[in-house]
């Protein structure tokens, strides 16, 4: 290549984690960070939390301080989104037109907001949720309060809106199509945990339920009508029914999509010298032998690391164990695992279901009449999760009954304890 020149393209945790690795990692040479929006990179989970709710400044969203691309020598183009890709020819070209070369390309596109065809989508008070402008513009309509919000999605985003939409002295209906939120990420039984706790705040649910039409008056919303037939007042209707991977840009370049851009555990993608990471990946798991696409911070900042030394060609993979974690009133969650292995298998439980602090542990069978853990999930309980990825990642058989006992410290289930 006539060009040394990395580009990302994406200006979310996983394209600014990846500019910073390659620096950290001792590349000096030309780096370009081309970012759709017009500000630095930002994080994402703070937008439906402390931010949202006013508990933290804007520069709290910030992956890093915005003279750290300039001091570091990375090119950041903000507000230039990205149109075409020639993968062959090894060329980006940006919506205004103009084409940058590159010898390695990281695509880290991120995801879209999953549109839903509604009559009265266009209606003034009508939103979807993903971006940092997004989060703004929602907490000014919330921070007042007395505001009639309709929640459409039960999910982890859904329920983190209606929660900070309740906190400020909101009426929130929250509509989902589970008979009990988040039972498709952790079951009916500890989602309905989770739901109580809204309850018991003020959320109405209407499950299982979906918008069959939004209705309004003078270009304003005034309330939303069901598919059950009932009509609920709204000032304020949050569509929040997940996302979907932005692959356009690798469309258009010829790679290989399956449920976003699939790449290998290195992250590399069907076309030479071109990796993806973050939501749009849909990559390999050495553990599973399957792949994953996920849509959480963990992912998007280890993603971010391993894609930077992967185009370095130091061989690195993404083998670290999937995390997130969500704040909703009193309840402070963290998980890890694979929900993929943790799908159809009933938890078992260490620690207080009605006091609110326990570990819910899905296991597998890990051979000689002992279990495996694939997936751990905490609530309000504090310097667990690492014991936890631990007993996943090292594939430790364990005794189910020691297990749930609180009185034994999860570290003995580890080698050398």
């Amino acid at each position: 290549m006539a060009t040394e020149r990395m580009v990302i393209v994406g200006g979310g945790l996983a394209g600014a984690t990846a500019a910073k690795t390659l620096r950290t990692e001792g590349f000096e040479g030309p780096v370009t960070l081309v970012a759709a929006e017009g500000r630095i990179p930002y994080l994402r989970p703070p937008l439906s939390k402390e931010f949202l709710l006013g508990k933290a400044e804007d520069d709290a969203v910030d992956v890093t301080p915005g003279d750290w691309y300039a001091d570091n020598g990375v090119e950041l183009l903000m507000d230039h989104p990205a149109a075409a890709l020639d993968a062959a020819g090894h060329t980006v070209t940006l919506m205004d037109g103009k084409d940058i070369e590159y010898a390695t390309l990281l695509l880290a596109t991120g995801a879209q907001p999953r549109h839903i065809q509604l009559p009265g989508n266009e209606l003034e008070g009508v939103m979807t949720f993903r971006t940092y402008q997004d989060s703004v513009r929602l907490r000014s309509l919330l921070q007042g309060g007395g505001q009639r919000v309709v929640m459409v999605g039960s999910g982890w985003i859904g329920m983190e809106l209606a929660a900070a939409a309740r906190s400020y002295g909101n009426e929130v209906s929250l509509l989902g199509l589970e008979d009990v939120p988040l039972s498709a990420a952790i079951g009916a039984h500890l989602g309905a945990r989770f739901q109580k706790v809204h309850e018991d705040h003020g959320v109405v649910f209407h499950l299982p339920a979906s918008a069959a039409s939004i209705e309004g008056q003078d270009g304003r919303v005034l309330s939303v009508r069901t598919n059950t037939g009932i009509s609920l007042p709204a000032d304020i209707v949050v569509i929040a029914v997940g996302v979907v991977p932005d692959t356009a840009l690798a469309e258009a370049g010829g790679l290989e999509l399956r449920n976003g851009i699939l790449v290998d555990a290195s992250l590399r993608s069907s076309a030479p010298d071109v990796f993806a990471a973050g939501d749009v990946a849909n990559s390999l798991h050495p553990f599973t032998g399957e792949h994953h696409r996920s849509e959480h911070w963990a992912n998007a900042l280890n993603g971010g690391k391993v894609a930077a030394r992967s185009m370095l060609g130091q061989g690195a993979v993404l083998d670290a164990v999937p995390y997130f974690y969500t704040d909703q009133f009193s309840l402070s969650m963290e998980y890890s695992g694979f929900p993929s292995l943790a799908a159809n298998v009933d938890p078992v439980i260490r620690g207080s279901l009605e006091d609110e602090s326990y570990i819910a542990f899905w296991l597998r069978d890990g051979g000689q009449g002992a279990q495996q853990v694939v997936a751990g999930m905490s609530v309000n309980q504090r310097r667990v999760q690492k014991p936890i990825k631990a007993l996943i990642s090292g594939r430790h058989r364990v005794d189910v009954h020691r297990l749930t006992d609180p009185g034994i410290p999860l570290e003995e289930f580890l080698p050398g304890a």
